[in-house]
């Protein structure tokens, strides 16, 4: 039997920016309740909620200072109970992040364990007479001075994100009871955040330095000896619940550290960042690490295929803001060999936000940049520019649900700003557009869904050619050839097309009698044909 996940398309929704219900600017579980019945018209199977217990939002969340509460901003745990509940009468399933590398510095845990060098929880965090080299991810030491015991204690990211440490079993223990708290309310698995920075030895050797791009070489600070064997822990704690998943946020795009991480007896997939976080579009790219990952990984692997989230620039941004070619990354995403991901408002081709005011920037990694920009003597205009460029705010503006006032997000001034094209980029204005961005993406879904070869099929070939990324994926049923067009040219393949069913085209092309496909510019074909009819070969 075929793992419900396997056929599932996720979708990523950012807590404090998808829909407010009560009216104080904030995304919260009324406002995503009230949002069901367009999700399940998407046609998406599964959500990922980005944190929402309760925490000071340093890092918007992802600094945790209570894993058993719902944070008020979001609502109560009746609300998140009573969302859990329709999510899964529209057979729509639910996974939530959890962070276990490191809780808030506000978490009674580290209070306690910061009170004295003696306590039983001194040793849940990392603590150190002398720090090392080891660098935050997010800019600075990553160790802080502690005046009321004399130590330092370690943070990989903001100092108000204390690292836990692994080392110590009654911490594992701790946080494994967490998540069967959250597997018992009725979630159907966990997104685990930065999971392969879990501090699991003590052996803290100095990070090497790369003097060429002047930066820390991150090489002892993650991937520790030893993490696999919690990897496998976490795993056996959350399968003894039955169908449950498991995705893990593993800081690499190296294909041969990804694969380490999921698979038999670990997690059931990670974030194939190699794929996912493609600077700029590069077609030729995007096709060697689909061919890598797929030689990389074993018969108990499977990829996952995204290009947005609230941790990067959206994709449209990033591969030039053109929508044609924004549709054939979705087609691939839906298509492909692997799990798709997609982030709220892709749908729609919402763009990157760039702040012209550093005082609107909420992001701590930004923030942090600009400051550290200040200090290395650069000017506010300079610094600025740096910050933009690393600030994950760009990402994390409210849905744009109509052109009305905040975009139709909320009744009052959002949290954050709402971009100016919101008025013309929006559900209320493509819902009934055929050509729309969000029309796109339902034919896709849709498709997606009633095709089992694009849920389950094996790939027969995968081909590149000057732009051009074409496979077939069959299973016993059917088989499935897909061809993007990603250049600006007109494109001919020799196929035998015998009996063939188009299945979709973005140009709204058709089939003619003779052997020769011709792909428009920018353009998605997608036949099929049933299993066992020979005739769908590429000449």
């Amino acid at each position: 039997m075929v793992k419900w996940w396997k056929q599932s398309v996720f979708y990523e929704i950012y807590m404090p920016s998808f829909k407010d219900g009560n009216g104080d600017g904030l995304g919260d579980f009324t406002g995503i309740t009230s949002k069901l019945d367009y999700l399940k018209d998407l046609g998406v199977d599964g959500l990922w909620l980005t944190p929402f217990y309760p925490s000071p939002k340093v890092d918007n969340g992802y600094d945790i200072s209570d894993y058993y509460s719902i944070d008020p901003a979001y609502g109560t745990m009746e609300n998140f109970e009573a969302f859990i509940s329709e999510a899964h009468k529209r057979d729509i399933k639910v996974i939530v992040d959890i962070v276990l590398n490191h809780t808030s510095s506000e978490h009674e845990w580290f209070k306690e364990s910061r009170s004295s060098k003696d306590h039983p929880k001194r040793d849940w965090y990392i603590w150190r007479d002398k720090p090392n080299n080891w660098e935050s991810f997010f800019s600075g030491s990553a160790w802080e001075y502690d005046e009321a015991t004399g130590q330092y204690y370690y943070h990989a990211f903001a100092k108000e994100q204390v690292d836990l440490n692994w080392a110590n079993p009654e911490v594992r223990n701790a946080m494994y009871d967490v998540m069967r708290f959250w597997l018992d309310k009725g979630v159907d698995g966990f997104r685990l955040d930065v999971i392969n920075f879990l501090t699991i030895n003590d052996s803290f050797i100095d990070n090497p330095f790369d003097h060429e791009k002047n930066e820390q070489i991150h090489l002892y600070d993650k991937d520790q000896d030893g993490i696999l064997t919690v990897i496998e822990e976490i795993a056996q704690v959350v399968h003894q619940y039955q169908n449950k998943f498991l995705v893990g946020e593993v800081g690499s795009e190296d294909i041969e550290i990804l694969k380490r991480y999921s698979g038999r007896n670990k997690l059931d997939v990670s974030f194939n960042f190699n794929i996912g976080s493609i600077a700029e579009f590069d077609a030729e790219k995007i096709f060697e690490q689909l061919v890598e990952t797929e030689k990389a990984y074993d018969s108990e692997q499977i990829a996952t295929l995204f290009f947005s989230s609230h941790d990067m620039s959206r994709h449209i941004s990033r591969f030039g803001g053109d929508e044609e070619r924004a549709k054939l990354a979705a087609a691939l995403m839906l298509t492909a060999k692997g799990v798709p991901f997609l982030y709220q408002g892709d749908e729609l081709g919402m763009r990157d936000w760039v702040t012209d005011d550093i005082a609107k920037m909420i992001d701590v990694q930004g923030r942090l940049v600009y400051e550290e920009a200040l200090k290395a003597g650069k000017s506010q205009e300079e610094a600025l520019v740096a910050a933009n460029e690393r600030c994950r705010d760009k990402s994390r503006t409210p849905m744009q649900w109509s052109s009305g006032t905040h975009a139709g997000f909320s009744e009052t001034v959002p949290w954050i700003t709402v971009p100016e094209d919101a008025v013309h980029t929006n559900v209320e204005i493509q819902e009934g557009n055929p050509d729309s961005m969000l029309s796109f993406y339902k034919r896709m879904l849709k498709l997606s869904r009633e095709h089992t070869s694009l849920q389950t099929g094996e790939y027969e070939f995968l081909r590149y050619e000057d732009k051009m990324i074409s496979y077939m994926r069959s299973n016993d049923k059917e088989r499935t050839f897909v061809a993007l067009n990603f250049s600006e040219e007109e494109k001919s393949l020799e196929l035998e097309l015998k009996n063939k069913e188009l299945l979709i085209s973005n140009k709204r092309s058709t089939l003619g009698d003779n052997d020769v496909l011709t792909i428009s510019a920018n353009e998605v074909i997608i036949l099929k044909e049933d299993a066992g009819n020979d005739g769908l070969n590429e000449r």
